[in-house]
Order: C-alpha cells, then structure tokens, then sequence
C-alpha cells in the first residue's frame, strides 16, 4: 500500500501549496470482515474531494461528512462504522482522522525514505471509540528516526497503537517494448507498481508511448544496470527475439528477483535454458527456481490485455505466497 501512500502525500503537498486544508483517514482496527484491512487511507480535502479510499465505497460519504469537525477544530479523533446493518461489508471498522499539515522535516524524509527504497513503519495511536482526543495521531519510523504527521505531536500514554510496516513499492521490470509491454506497463502500473522498461537504443520508443511508466531506458543487454534489481523487483523478459532474450538472461545470471518471466511456449523456454546453462554451467539452481515461464495464469487470455492481466495475476500469486483458486473454494477469511 505504499504506493496509494505515496500519492496520499502528493496530494496533500499540492493542497497546502494551494492553500487548502486536509484530514487524513486511517482504518486502525476492525472487528469483522470488511473490504479493505486495517492500514488503509484515504486523504479529505476541505472542498470534500478525496484521494484514494478505505472502502469499496460503502463508507467514504460518511468519513468525508465525520471529518467536517476535524476541519473545524484542528482536534484528531476517532469514528466508527458499523457495516454489521448495512448493505456490503459486515464489521465494524474504526477510522483515525487526523488533520494532515505534515513539517519539512516530515516531507523531507518520507521522500528520501521513498527513494532509497526502504522499509518503515507507521504508529497510529487511538481509542476503539468516538472520541476527539489531541493525543490521537500518527508517527513514522524510519531508518533515520521518528517523524510525527503534524508538528508537535505527542502521542497519549493510554492510547491502543497501530503499527503498520511498510515495503518499498513493488517494481516490474520489462525487458522489451513491442505492443504487448505496452498494455503489461499500463495494467502494471494502475495497480500500483513502478514500471521499468527497457528498449534497445536502435528503437524509437519514448515514455509517452508506455503509459504510466516510471522509467524508460535504452540499453543493449550487455550494458544492463542490474544493480537495482531486488527482491520487490520482478522482471518480465519479453522481447520477441531469441537472440535478446538469451542476451538479457546471461545479464541477468548474478541477480535474483522475486520472479522472472518468460514470454512464448515451453519449447522456447527449455531451448533458451539450455543455452544458458551451456555458457554458464556452474549457474545456480535458486536462479532458475525464479523463472515462470510461460509465464501467466491459465485463465484462457488470448488478447495483449488479457495477457497482461494474466502475468500480473502470476507474479502476485508468487510474490505472496498464494496458489490460485476461485475464492468460493477458500475457506475461511480472504485476508489473514
């Protein structure tokens, strides 16, 4: 949920450059189910628009009307909403609104927490009731200290504590710029990843054409920086050609992400790993364990589209550790 986060501080960035005020609502605890766990938010603006949202919908009108004494009195505090009566969700959630008037030092350090790729954590201290309380608010770790949301803030000694640790944004690196990269960086992207894709130098491709991408590079495979390459990075391999793909593969032997697909039939891919393996014999078992290919769900996708959705439903499958079902055969909860 980093990346919501990250455009929840944009946001609020922009309406205090324009002057305007916001309220910062978190989901802190819920009893019950609900559409959205603990941890999620969404940011009011005092003309009532809102960015992002703690609900599927349910809940918003109300958080946007709860928060008008937020914006009155400057006061955090607490509301609760039960769903229990309700058409949709069926707990009660309880949501921490906090004005959102984040100091430099705040701005300043989430930025650069955010571009080293660090993790951090988020307290959020409340009572599990109706409540405006001063001592209600939130605080954030990271590596290089403390950073309370509003200046000033000290949280109550006999508030309940939320914690929330946060990952680095999820990153997909697309090794090729045909048609099909275009639709995987544009699904990619919406869901909330930053989007990395490489295009050989002799191709006119720009960042206009990809749209929602972080950043375009132009590389041969052989001058690939893999360096950034992590465990929250995964990498599609799609460039339509044998010869590239075996390129970026042997500049890609040293790393290990979180998953690595390959685009076209099972025929290809054994061809594509035994000419690997004949130039590097010694290349090690956890490199190949990482490799999807074909890769993408069985969903009968045939469109670029579909595709797309299909390697993303994939590499989320892999990242958390979940086998694919329909979810009228999950037992119990869908979140844990």
């Amino acid at each position: 949920m980093t990346h919501e986060l990250k455009k929840i501080v944009q946001a609020g960035q922009l309406a205090a450059q324009e002057g305007k005020l916001a309220v910062l609502a978190t989901v802190v605890s819920l009893k019950g189910s609900s559409y959205r766990r603990p941890g999620v938010r969404m940011l009011i603006l005092e003309d009532q628009k809102t960015i992002g949202a703690v609900s599927g919908g349910c809940v918003e009108k109300e958080v946007v009307r709860q928060s008008a004494s937020v914006f009155a009195s400057g006061i955090p505090k607490v509301m609760t909403y039960d769903g229990r009566y309700r058409l949709g969700c069926e707990g009660i959630l309880y949501i921490l609104l906090e004005p959102f008037n984040p100091p430099e030092e705040f701005l300043g350090a989430f930025w650069k927490n955010i571009n080293k790729r660090e993790p951090f954590s988020i307290c959020s201290h409340f009572d599990e009731k109706d409540h405006s309380d001063a001592a209600y608010g939130s605080v954030f770790l990271f590596h290089e200290g403390e950073q309370a949301l509003r200046q000033g803030f000290k949280a109550g000694k006999q508030t309940t504590t939320f914690q929330e640790d946060m990952e680095p944004c999820f990153r997909l690196l697309i090794l090729g710029a045909e048609h099909d990269a275009v639709q995987l960086c544009s699904f990619a992207s919406l869901s909330g990843w930053e989007v990395v894709v490489v295009a050989t130098p002799s191709e006119d491709k720009h960042p206009k054409d990809f749209p929602g991408v972080h950043q375009l590079v132009h590389a041969m495979p052989e001058d690939l920086d893999t360096t950034f390459i992590d465990d929250r990075t995964a990498v599609m391999l799609m460039t339509h050609s044998y010869v590239k793909d075996l390129k970026f593969l042997l500049a890609l032997r040293s790393c290990r992400p979180a998953y690595l697909g390959l685009l076209g039939p099972s025929t290809r891919r054994e061809r594509l790993l035994n000419e690997l393996l004949e130039h590097n014999p010694d290349l090690d078992d956890t490199f190949f364990d990482r490799i999807h290919g074909p890769s993408g769900l069985n969903i009968g996708a045939e469109t670029p589209q579909e595709i797309a959705i299909s390697i993303l439903s994939e590499v989320l499958s892999v990242i958390r550790r979940k086998e694919p079902i329909p979810l009228r055969d999950k037992k119990g909860a869908i979140h844990h």
